[in-house]
């Protein structure tokens, strides 16, 4: 048996990884285990055992986070799949196969960023981001595809049906999904907006994972909370819901800002709505350039499948527009999706394994 362990830093990567973990467990010859560092949130982690228990993974825990990696150590792994670097060089050993299957592909330089030469296989979405990794030096580079969309080349009309019967959708009206980032986010600027819009539209909000587990954000999942106790058509997902892929499906329109969701609605061709309007903290305010610095703005400016809104008051004209017409922005769409992921129907995490299994042979 090969051991294979995914490390996670939260429990948003484990949408990117449950598309391998369950292509590893169809294989029958990997014994897949999980971990998280022993500093993460207490409440995420509750929510990470009873995710990884529905998964039927084994559990690398421990009372601190010392004793979690020599236990990491003296397991020896023949791979360990990563969603950023973090803790990567204090639970490798020389053997160990290092594989990067990063968490985001959305506007932020970060991605760029997190990197380590200890890395033998670095998953990558598209082709144009491997030729720009390959210009600025990068190695050990594998064109896959982005494993967390795998399961949205799947439809069933049966799952969709049932998940709105499980929001409480009980309506024919067109389903707006906002995911906005944490930082920097449109939230604050546009949640009033989204209660007046919600009388003509079913709202989903899914918030970033940080807006429920850092103290820093959680002001976010708080104001979402009221703002859909308040609204009958406004339907927060609980912070128990980390995995966006089964709302993409029964959403009409996306609505976000910097997030990766952006990227990751486009298999379905649908309209996507981009809220320039951000919150900045008062120093990046002052400090515009150190803000800008954060962003990849060469992609940002590429970006002419999506409806920019600048001002809130924007938004409601917006909406209208691309809900009645969602043919309009298609073909831009269609090219986008050749150009920012790789057109394999759903098979990134079978690409993956390939890559693994040829370091391995």
């Amino acid at each position: 048996m090969i051991k294979i362990l995914f490390e996670t830093h939260h429990l948003y990567y484990l949408p990117n990884f449950e598309p391998i973990i369950n292509e590893l467990k169809k294989r029958g010859n990997y014994d897949v285990n999980i971990s998280m560092p022993q500093y993460i949130n207490e409440s995420e982690k509750v929510l990470f055992q009873s995710a990884c228990k529905l998964l039927k993974l084994n559990i690398i825990s421990s009372q601190d986070e010392e004793s979690r990696i020599e236990k990491i150590i003296s397991s020896k792994f023949d791979v360990i799949i990563v969603g950023n670097v973090g803790q990567l060089n204090k639970i490798v050993s020389k053997s160990t196969i290092a594989v990067m299957v990063y968490h985001g592909i959305g506007l932020k330089q970060s991605y760029y960023k997190d990197i380590d030469d200890r890395i033998n296989i670095r998953a990558v979405e598209s082709k144009s981001r491997l030729n720009k990794l390959i210009e600025q030096g990068q190695k050990n580079l594998a064109l896959t595809g982005f494993t967390k969309l795998d399961p949205l080349y799947l439809s069933s009309e049966k799952e969709d049906h049932h998940l709105k019967s499980e929001l409480g959708i009980n309506n024919d009206l067109p389903i707006i999904l906002y995911a906005p980032t944490f930082y920097p986010t449109s939230f604050e600027n546009i949640y009033q907006e989204l209660e007046f819009i919600s009388s003509e539209y079913n709202i989903l909000i899914k918030l970033h994972n940080f807006s429920w587990f850092q103290s820093r954000y959680s002001y976010q999942s708080n104001l979402a909370t009221k703002i859909a106790l308040k609204n009958e058509n406004i339907h927060l997902l609980p912070s128990n819901v980390f995995n966006i892929i089964p709302y993409y499906k029964i959403s009409d329109v996306l609505i976000s800002d910097i997030s990766s969701t952006i990227f990751e609605f486009l298999p379905l061709n649908r309209p996507i709505i981009q809220v320039e309007c951000l919150k900045l903290r008062l120093r990046h305010r002052i400090f515009n350039k150190r803000f800008k610095r954060k962003l990849d703005l060469n992609r940002m400016q590429e970006l002419d499948f999506v409806y920019k809104v600048e001002s809130p008051s924007e938004l409601h004209r917006c909406i209208v527009f691309s809900s009645d017409h969602p043919e309009e922005m298609s073909k831009l769409r269609e090219e986008a999706h050749d150009y920012y992921l790789l057109n394999n129907n759903g098979k990134s995490s079978i690409m993956l394994i390939e890559e693994i299994e040829k370091s391995l042979a």
